[in-house]
């Protein structure tokens, strides 16, 4: 997987150049928080996110573009977008095992497990991004950020976890950020947000991801699940 990640930087970077700065993400960024209402699940109710909402406002400011939250946030607009996106951040519900063979709350296997809650927009759309529609999508996206509980799970196979983050790079993603765990929704955006202030300075994204933890170890000392949970697959710059 890696030696695809990298094929993918070397390539694109002679293609568009090497730019060095956070500010090229700010014209081809779709930021997604707390999207309204949540997809309707048979035998789950999924509540609403507000400090998801606050997290992608945060992030928005910071990169100076718009944030999709709310009835914005719909499959439909997002998927229309998703190819163009050099950064991609969805701050909302992750349903690990949505689709999987060993699923006992949603009725269907769909081969490869997992789904993102978004908006639905009419009776036939479910809201839900699965991890088989996203491996069959053209992305360009240098960074995808998976703010959602247990992003980086799925089934283990021969070749790895088959999931969600293995989706986004098979579709065309150079690093993916997934959570490990369920994640606590006030720590969750505090953690981002300086996540995305570190990569204002250095670049680095795998260095960008430990300074944001270093700095929140310093406020949630005893709770490291407040800020262990996330890590980077893929390219660190």
């Amino acid at each position: 997987m890696l030696d695809l990640t990298r094929t993918l930087r070397e390539r694109r970077n002679k293609d568009r150049g090497e730019n060095a700065s956070i500010k090229r993400f700010q014209s081809s960024a779709l930021i997604v928080g707390n999207p309204a209402p949540m997809p309707t699940l048979p035998k789950v109710k999924l509540k609403l996110l507000p400090e998801a909402e606050k997290e992608a406002n945060a992030i928005a400011q910071l990169l100076q573009t718009p944030a999709m939250i709310g009835g914005q946030a719909t499959k439909t607009n997002i998927l229309k977008q998703l190819p163009n996106a050099r950064l991609i951040h969805l701050a909302t519900h992750g349903l690990l095992e949505y689709g999987s063979q060993n699923s006992t709350s949603y009725g269907e296997d769909l081969g490869i497990p997992g789904a993102l809650a978004l908006a639905p927009l009419s009776k036939g759309d479910n809201g839900l991004l699965t991890a088989d529609e996203i491996i069959n999508l053209p992305l360009n996206a240098e960074l995808v950020v998976l703010s959602a509980c247990s992003t980086g799970e799925g089934r283990i196979s021969g070749d790895g976890v088959i999931g969600l983050s293995r989706s986004f790079i098979s579709a065309g993603t150079e690093s993916v950020l997934v959570s490990l765990w369920s994640v606590p929704d006030a720590p969750t955006a505090e953690l981002m947000t300086e996540f995305y202030r570190q990569l204002q300075q250095n670049n680095n994204k795998a260095q960008s991801l430990r300074d944001a933890m270093l700095k929140l170890v310093k406020q949630y000392p005893d709770t490291p699940k407040n800020w262990a949970v996330f890590t980077l697959i893929g390219e660190a710059r």
